[in-house]
């Protein structure tokens, strides 16, 4: 995982999401460790304002899955590259497809401690959509204006 170049590490979602929102295009993503569930990682991606958030799972055989919208079946891939790959097509059961990488080296450089954003919500509007499927969003505004603090 190390060797991908939008493999972000252990950022946490609140620096993921501002690393997506410094991007802003529909379509950025990024690879990082997740939060909740230790040994997963997360593939976040940027559409209309919302990250959605997916989680990557390695089965015993060694080949990687995304959880997807339902209805969706379950793809498995080799290596996480034929995943990101097939993702950037359209209708593959995430949000949008995969277009813009944010790699780990843009991402680690443009943060800045001192650098703030007169409107967080500009760059990350936070609601329930009805298309979330199994992705995760963020929901809750106030994180979205720590990240931006």
């Amino acid at each position: 995982m190390e060797k991908l170049p939008v493999y972000h590490g252990p950022i946490g979602k609140e620096e993921g999401e501002r690393r997506l929102a410094q991007d802003g295009r529909d379509g950025c993503y990024l690879v990082r460790n997740s939060d909740s569930v230790p040994g997963v990682y997360c593939l976040c991606v940027l559409c209309k304002g919302f990250v959605y958030t997916y989680r990557l799972q390695k089965d015993e055989a060694g080949s990687w899955a995304a959880d997807t919208s339902p209805g969706v079946q379950k793809r498995y891939f080799r290596q996480i590259r034929n995943l990101i790959a097939a993702f950037q097509k359209p209708n593959q059961g995430i949000a949008m497809p995969l277009l813009y990488p944010v790699t780990a080296q843009i991402g680690a450089q443009r943060h800045t401690p001192a650098q703030t954003h007169s409107s967080p919500s500009a760059y990350l509007q936070v609601q329930q959509s009805p298309h979330t499927a199994q992705g995760q969003k963020t929901k809750n505004k106030k994180e979205v204006q720590k990240a931006f603090a």
